[in-house]
């Protein structure tokens, strides 16, 4: 017994020493920290139970020109507008993170539910009228022409909608897809009463995004172009949101839908399968769907959702002959020559969850001539994460707070000023110049944020201008929430 002991006390040690990136990574700590995020993300009034305590109140009169309640819900990356459209994925991912693995958030799980209701009570009123729903709140064009905390900022709080005239099916049909998300979430974790107003209001959404079909670039463009403007079409968002509907009602109309309508999806693009995130909701579709074909073998048969995602896995493992991802020499996923820490996360987490629909099925995932099974996949999910985590040639982890190296001057308004605790005086639109120019290191921690990640050659450069890279944003983080509880589990 005590040789076996020394042996695997030697393996441990050797798995750690003999290669220069190998850490053991506390996942439970990475997954407390990836939700206190969203509290600093946090618009409107804040709660007494608030633990990111350098960020205060921030605009409290949302919508209020317009003589609606909009206050609440999250700005999107680093500056101070609420997109409606990736906030809703951020959600719909999170929620989805919270169905697979409440189970394993311990402690965590009220944190979770709580940051998935912040943006779930924002977008009951934001889609309260009806024939109206309140696409986003704020002038982007001003708003990014400023460097200011979200407690001060004075630019215009302009509210875009889409209506039965000018409708936008992609943000409504993705707030549906979102509601009924976390809908399953709060019923599966103690509050069925506001799961059930979720999962109705989702129906609700849902039929007006499906009746008044239109994308909200032609409706409200100037506010959500360049900056979320959809380029895949609205058609992936209205299969998603019925299928999220499905899953919350087993409503047979709903899965109908997505089988009936799988013509335009698949007609779409051209290399759709192969695409997720805020914009593209095609290969979680056939994941999400993949739950339940397995287990219908008429189904399995008769519609081609395992067969979209299988070629989606053998397109990333560095093992099939069908790959069309590459990596860096450090082993982060990349695509198009483009290193996207948004990319990776939603992806990885597509990855799990087929992984997880996969086990009780007799199913064999085929590339071609080789066969991919369960162990690659979770490996593959467990490089990715813990090359962010920090298993990589700087290492560094690219989630702030996490671990001794990370980046200090992340690309974000309230991060990089001192707080109102520091500089109680107000900061005008041009009054935080100096701070986004500054050298020295971020005064406000924004625990949990995952930036954009390093170049194709695993370089990071930590600097405020470098946005692309130095930006963190909600829909990057989300899908690691279940990510993470997953690995903090087993």
């Amino acid at each position: 017994m005590v040789r076996k002991i020394t042996c695997l006390v030697i393996v441990l040690v050797l798995a750690v020493l003999g290669d220069g990136n190998a850490i053991l990574h506390d996942y439970g700590d990475a997954l407390a920290k990836s939700i206190l995020y969203y509290e600093g993300q946090r618009s409107g009034k804040l709660p007494a139970t608030q633990r990111m305590a350098w960020r205060k109140d921030s605009a409290l009169r949302d919508g209020f020109d317009k003589g609606v309640d909009l206050t609440g819900g999250y700005y999107d990356a680093g500056d101070n507008v609420k997109y409606n459209f990736p906030m809703a994925f951020t959600i719909t991912m999170m929620a989805w993170g919270v169905i697979e693995h409440g189970g394993s958030m311990g402690a965590e799980l009220p944190h979770a539910l709580e940051a998935v209701r912040w943006a779930t009570d924002y977008f009951l009123k934001s889609t309260a009228h009806p024939g109206v729903i309140y696409a986003q709140v704020g002038d982007p064009n001003t708003d990014h022409n400023c460097w200011q905390r979200p407690e001060d900022m004075d630019t215009p709080r302009t509210v875009y909608a889409v209506t039965t005239d000018k409708p936008g099916s992609e943000v409504a049909a993705e707030t549906a897809a979102a509601l009924a998300a976390a809908s399953l979430a709060f019923r599966a974790f103690g509050d069925k009463a506001y799961g059930i107003v979720l999962l109705k209001r989702a129906v609700e959404v849902f039929k007006f995004a499906d009746k008044y079909r239109a994308s909200y670039n032609d409706s409200i463009g100037e506010g959500a172009c360049p900056f979320y403007c959809d380029y895949s079409g609205y058609q992936d968002e209205l299969l998603w949101g019925a299928a999220w509907i499905y899953k919350a009602t087993n409503n047979v109309y709903y899965w109908n839908y997505v089988k009936e309508n799988i013509v335009t999806f698949k007609a779409q693009i051209e290399g759709a399968n192969f695409e997720f995130g805020w914009d593209s909701k095609h290969a979680g579709i056939s994941v999400l769907v993949s739950d339940w074909v397995l287990k219908n073998t008429t189904e399995a048969s008769t519609t081609p959702f395992l067969s979209y995602a299988d070629a989606f896995m053998c397109s990333l493992m560095s093992e099939s002959p069908t790959k069309i991802f590459q990596f860096t020499p450090g082993g982060l996923l990349m695509k198009g020559g483009k290193c996207d820490l948004q990319q990776v996360s939603s992806i990885s987490f597509l990855v799990l969850g087929y992984t997880n629909y996969l086990k009780n099925s007799t199913h064999v995932i085929r590339c071609n001539d080789k066969t991919i099974n369960q162990a690659q996949l979770l490996n593959f999910v467990k490089n990715q994460v813990d090359y962010i985590l920090g298993s990589n040639p700087l290492n560094m982890s690219y989630m702030v707070g996490y671990g001794d190296k990370f980046p200090r001057r992340i690309h974000h308004r309230g991060s990089s000023i001192q707080s109102l605790a520091q500089h109680p005086d107000h900061i005008g639109c041009k009054d935080g110049t100096p701070y986004f120019e500054s050298t020295g290191p971020n005064p406000n921690e924004l625990t949990g944020a995952v930036v954009g990640g390093p170049e194709i050659d695993d370089s990071f450069a930590d600097a405020r201008a470098n946005s692309s890279k130095s930006e963190p944003t909600t829909y990057i983080a989300s899908p690691l929430v279940g990510l993470l509880a997953y690995l903090s589990a087993h």
